[in-house]
């Protein structure tokens, strides 16, 4: 086996290919009987689930799941096709949802999955995340095919995660590499798990486990039409005006067609329309993209928003309103104080980093050190942090590294 230390990717031996399940792919559990009998052998198994997703982002508009592969010791493993009945996914599935209910659940990534997977009734009783096990550990490279072939010396093929598994039927070869994304999940986790007792880390793991298991979604970001790539180029409010009157059609189609709304129409196109200001059909469809077959037949729909956008009498502020701290480029000129007292927040942070062997990010939120820092007038960093969710085991550690970092800071 591999040497299972951070710091020994150079000596990893070559992995040995893993092409296929042990054994071999089951068949896609679709119907109502065979949601039930995938249940039951499920029930018959032992220990805690292996649990993954496959969605079609970049293909569709939601963020649904398409595939869930279960894994269990004793029972094998399933491959569910939650789209494939005609009713309501939560019922369709209860029976499956009730029996992993009763075990752990092991995820790579699980903060990808458990939104798609809570859509559709599934809920952990806990959690082990074998991604963020290897942050904790101080691995460079945490997907899973490098920790798999880290840790247990197999070779898993670039597969289809990023393919459009909204796509009836299923190839073979994409429901291979979704069986052995779970294939191998179980002993993954025994063997980070193993790494990170060695290192002391297990109850910083746990803890931070249970903080994903239970935080919930993230709320809903603000004038999400802001986040349109390229959006720095547009300056002029009335350009800006058109952004957000074109990103909100797009979103509107994109969500009711269940399309991703890049596919609808680029941003690159929003922006480019939104800065030359086409007045007529002919201005519009001599842009690039808007030339072609089908964004012709929805020039009209492109036109109209950009129309509402100059009458619009209130058109959006050019500075996106403030949620927290500005952009730290801005710290220097706007508060000095402020920028001297992140970059010794960061050195600090970086310091801890180095002798624990966790990413800064991991063992604290930037967020939350900006936040801190822009803020900062004295006061009780300790109560701060855990305001912000900030875990004990964080609490511990970051703490007097931000104490020493920012007292000094502040008194001079």
């Amino acid at each position: 086996m591999p040497e299972e230390t951070p710091d020994s990717d150079a000596a990893e031996p070559e992995p040995t290919p893993l092409l296929q399940p042990a054994d071999g792919v089951p068949e896609l559990t679709a119907t109502d009987g065979a949601v039930l009998s995938a249940a039951e052998l499920l029930a018959s198994g032992h220990g805690p689930f292996a649990v993954d997703a496959e969605r079609a982002s970049g293909f569709r508009y939601s963020n649904r799941a398409y595939l869930i592969q279960i894994r269990r010791a004793g029972a094998g493993t399933v491959l569910l096709d939650p789209v494939g009945g005609s009713g309501d996914p939560v019922e369709a599935l209860r029976s499956i949802a009730d029996v992993l209910s009763t075990d752990l659940w092991i995820l790579h990534a699980a903060d990808q999955d458990l939104p798609c997977l809570a859509e559709v009734g599934m809920h952990p009783p806990a959690l082990y995340d074998t991604e963020l096990a290897g942050r904790l550990a101080g691995y460079d490279r945490v997907n899973l095919a490098a920790m798999v072939g880290r840790l247990l010396g197999l070779g898993l093929a670039k597969g289809h995660g990023a393919a459009d598994w909204s796509k009836r039927p299923l190839p073979p070869a994409w429901l291979n590499y979704a069986a052995l994304d779970v294939e191998v999940l179980l002993d993954l986790q025994t063997a980070v798990a193993r790494v990170l007792a060695d290192q002391g880390k297990t109850e910083w793991a746990a803890q931070e486990f249970e903080y994903l298991r239970t935080a919930g979604p993230a709320p809903p970001r603000r004038d999400r039409w802001r986040r349109t790539s390229g959006i720095h180029k547009v300056r002029d409010p009335r350009a800006l005006a058109a952004v957000r009157e074109m990103w909100t059609v797009r979103d509107e189609i994109a969500r009711r067609r269940d399309i991703a709304p890049g596919r609808i129409l680029p941003d690159s196109s929003i922006i480019a329309a939104a800065i030359a200001d086409p007045k007529t059909v002919d201005d519009l469809t001599a842009l690039p993209i808007f030339g072609g077959p089908r964004q012709r037949r929805s020039a009209d729909t492109w036109l109209a928003a950009l129309t509402r956008a100059r009458d619009n009498p209130e058109p959006p502020s050019s500075p996106e309103p403030p949620n927290g701290p500005p952009p730290v480029s801005r710290w220097h000129r706007r508060k000095p104080e402020a920028a001297a007292r992140l970059k010794a927040a960061r050195d600090g942070l970086a310091d801890l980093s180095e002798r624990v062997g966790v990413p800064t990010e991991n063992l604290v939120s930037p967020e939350l050190v900006r936040r801190l820092c822009w803020d900062w007038q004295g006061g009780d960093i300790d109560a701060f942090l855990r305001d912000g969710g900030a875990r004990p085991w964080q609490l511990e550690l970051a703490v007097p590294a931000l104490a020493e970092a920012l007292t000094p800071a502040a008194s001079t």
